[in-house]
């Protein structure tokens, strides 16, 4: 077997949060998926998903089991990662009013809670050209937005004028939960990153 033919391997961090419901999906795709704990959890992956929850709690976890730096290897080395929601917040270089843990690689500043608390979830449909006519239906829950964008940053989606999703070369987030529908597009849509980094 080539490694054109292996199955893409995708790990999902699994600290806290919607882990489990990125798992289905990306086995619902074909893909093998690991949850990720620790960092020899790392090997072997063609890509890695760090999903929803506390980004507080999520980070201060990846400290103490030492994820931060095997983490941050595996980004220098390439391996595309996806952020969604508190993933998207621990990629970002600029963490509006907070020092919080994070990876701290992809050039935007973001909003915690940047729509409201808990009560103030909502869902919308997104326009997002590279997913074609169709909109995605996005859920988002004590969301965060994206502030500012470095030149390197192409945004895929914006909800009233901020954009929620983007991608900086191996880096994919979306401030949203596309985990929590049945509409797998981005997740495709991040399997073809994975595709082309195998390449």
């Amino acid at each position: 077997m080539t490694a054109a033919d292996k199955p893409i391997r995708i790990g999902v961090l699994a600290m806290q949060g919607a882990f489990r419901e990125h798992c289905r999906m990306l086995e619902q795709l074909g893909c093998e998926c690991t949850q990720v704990r620790k960092p020899t959890d790392l090997e072997d992956l063609d890509g890695l998903v760090i999903p929803g929850g506390e980004s507080t709690t999520i980070g201060k976890l990846m400290d103490k089991y030492d994820l931060f730096a095997a983490i941050s290897r595996k980004l220098a080395a390439r391996m595309p990662v996806f952020g969604t929601c508190a993933g998207l917040i621990l990629l970002a270089k600029e963490i509006a009013g907070s020092e919080q843990p994070r990876l701290g690689v992809m050039d935007i500043k973001v909003q915690r809670n940047g729509y409201g608390r808990q009560v103030d979830s909502f869902e919308a449909d997104l326009a997002a050209p590279v997913f074609g006519d169709t909109p995605f239906r996005a859920v988002f829950i004590r969301a965060p937005f994206i502030e500012a964008v470095g030149a390197g940053v192409e945004v895929l989606a914006e909800w009233a004028g901020r954009p929620v999703m983007a991608r900086q070369e191996n880096m994919l987030v979306c401030a949203f939960h596309p985990e929590l529908t049945d509409d797998s597009r981005i997740h495709n849509y991040f399997l073809q990153m994975v595709r082309e980094a195998r390449d």
